[in-house]
């Protein structure tokens, strides 16, 4: 081929590139960015590393980046019981403006506690840009218990709920415990609102903060999964952004009983009306889903 045609030809792959198109003229795959739970880490081959790899074979061409919190697994692992929260949410900031591959936007799918951190994402760090949040039993109103821990974690769960009985809401706790950080006693509410460094800030607890309500608005859908027998969650219902009402332990409310709803501090209630919200359960345990039930529910929000 002669140098002005070759020359051309380079110049038009380019300009399809920069518009998201391959050759064929098909959309390229929107890449994912995916965060594990508790106890988890990136590249487990039974949890985040088999849910990556069920991805790359049924969308052809996707990148798919499975967020590493740490220079190796046990770190990893380790970070997301004792690293502060919002130190994490920065470095994964950083993480994602560095990368190349996700400059024209991506999708988001968070695990558990990975959900609600993707938010934070979402509202502190609009770019790159977030289009699909997916928060696969993201406890996105806190937690006020622990039932139960994931796998070979239980002895580290035990020291968790000594830790937060005796002061979920103390500094030092609250700095190093990450599932303090989104411990949301509603017998508490007021100690909740003054000393939770990141639930209460990334729920607009304490006023509002217009650039947070600005960006997560700015997502095309959030979609939150919740596990209709999860014994691992309390209150499960916080996996649809609901919450114990306050003052008590035993009554639950639905997202849009809320004062977060009803006063609007976050923008769900306009997303909900403009049909971004979407909720999804399904039966089984936390985390429990099958592989047909995946392809058939999320994949779609990921092409």
């Amino acid at each position: 081929m002669c140098p002005v045609k070759m020359a051309a030809l380079r110049a038009a792959v380019l300009a399809l590139a920069g518009l998201g198109l391959g050759l064929g003229g098909a959309a390229a795959a929107v890449p994912l960015v995916i965060w594990h739970g508790m106890g988890d880490s990136c590249c487990n081959p039974q949890s985040m590393g088999y849910i990556k790899k069920i991805v790359e074979n049924k969308i052809p061409g996707i990148y798919v980046l499975s967020l590493k919190i740490g220079s190796n697994l046990i770190q990893d692992m380790e970070n997301s019981f004792f690293m502060n929260v919002n130190d994490q949410v920065r470095e994964v900031c950083e993480q994602l403006a560095k990368d190349p591959h996700l400059k024209g936007g991506y999708n988001a799918m968070g695990f558990s506690q990975g959900g609600q951190f993707l938010r934070a994402v979402a509202q502190r760090c609009p770019s790159p840009p977030m289009f699909n949040l997916i928060s696969i039993g993201g406890q996105h109103q806190g937690v006020y218990g622990f039932p139960r821990c994931p796998g070979e974690s239980s002895h580290i769960c035990d020291w968790i709920r000594k830790t937060l009985d005796l002061g979920a809401y103390t500094q030092a706790v609250q700095e190093h415990l990450v599932q303090a950080e989104y411990w949301h006693d509603p017998l508490k509410e007021e100690d909740y609102r003054k000393n939770s460094i990141f639930l209460a800030d990334i729920n607009q607890e304490r006023g509002i903060n217009e650039t947070y309500k600005k960006n997560l608005m700015a997502l095309k859908k959030f979609v939150m999964v919740k596990f209709l027998n999860d014994t691992m969650v309390d209150p499960p219902i916080s996996e649809w952004f609901g919450f114990y009402k306050s003052g008590q332990a035993k009554e639950t409310i639905p997202l849009k009983e809320t004062s977060l709803y009803i006063e609007d501090r976050l923008g769900l209630q306009e997303m909900d009306k403009a049909g971004k919200l979407v909720f999804l359960g399904v039966k089984g345990d936390h985390l429990h889903f099958s592989e047909e039930w995946f392809y058939s529910t999320i994949l779609p929000f990921l092409q």
